[in-house]
């Protein structure tokens, strides 16, 4: 087994974020699957492995061809998702979910709603993918295609696809995702959900563009205090 510490961390913070994707109800039973990237490698988790006693030695490291390189399990049956998103320029991070109000949503639109500025996280939309089996070639390019310049796609009957530039961020995204489509399936159930404008929605992105630029200009430089 690896020890190189950066391929330890990638395992333990995999392990960490799973049990996390059970607790706050985004995946039940084995379902769902994340990834990471470290090194030259990706982490990915194992097929068919509970979550509650999954531990870092069952984590998978695979190069970008899908090869593995080490690890006694096999890798999740969406590896080829896991792959194909980390190919995207600026992903370092994946986490896919089978996460209820989602899946729930793809079943009557082909997007999610603009229920709240909350969507400009996103780029100010996410599609819904078309249908296809899971671990197929089908479901990579359907999700892909959906995907195009976002970070956050939902699959069809299926689960949500999250890419970030680290896995906390990425496993935001998929908590904000799932909490934007509970909103717009509690409102639907009782009434027709007012919508925001293109106009509101670019405001929204506008604003969340100034505010990442002040968290950038005031992080701490490398070797400062």
């Amino acid at each position: 087994m690896s020890t190189h510490p950066d391929h330890d961390a990638a395992r333990e913070s995999l392990c960490t974020w799973s049990r996390r994707m059970v607790r706050d109800g985004l995946v039940v039973g084995t379902s769902g699957n994340l990834s990471v990237r470290t090194g030259d490698m990706i982490a990915v988790t194992p097929s068919g492995v509970d979550y509650e006693t999954m531990a870092p030695g069952d984590v998978v490291l695979v190069d970008g061809a899908g090869s593995v390189v080490d690890g006694s399990r096999a890798p999740t049956s969406e590896l080829a998702l896991h792959l194909a998103a980390h190919a995207r320029p600026g992903t370092a991070a994946v986490v896919h979910t089978h996460s209820p109000a989602a899946v729930a949503m793809s079943l009557l639109r082909d997007d999610v709603p603009p229920v709240h500025y909350q969507i400009a996280m996103f780029g100010g939309s996410v599609r819904v993918a078309g249908y296809a089996p899971f671990g197929s070639d089908e479901l990579v390019a359907n999700a892909m295609a959906a995907l195009g310049d976002g970070t956050a796609v939902v699959m069809g009957n299926h689960g949500t696809l999250v890419l970030g530039e680290q896995l906390g961020a990425a496993y935001d995204g998929a908590r904000q995702l799932e909490w934007l489509c509970d909103v717009w399936l509690r409102a639907r159930a009782v009434g027709e959900p007012r919508l925001l404008s293109p106009e509101q929605i670019s405001e929204a992105l506008a604003r969340f563009a100034a505010q990442k630029q002040k968290v950038r200009a005031t992080a701490p430089r490398p070797g400062t205090r």
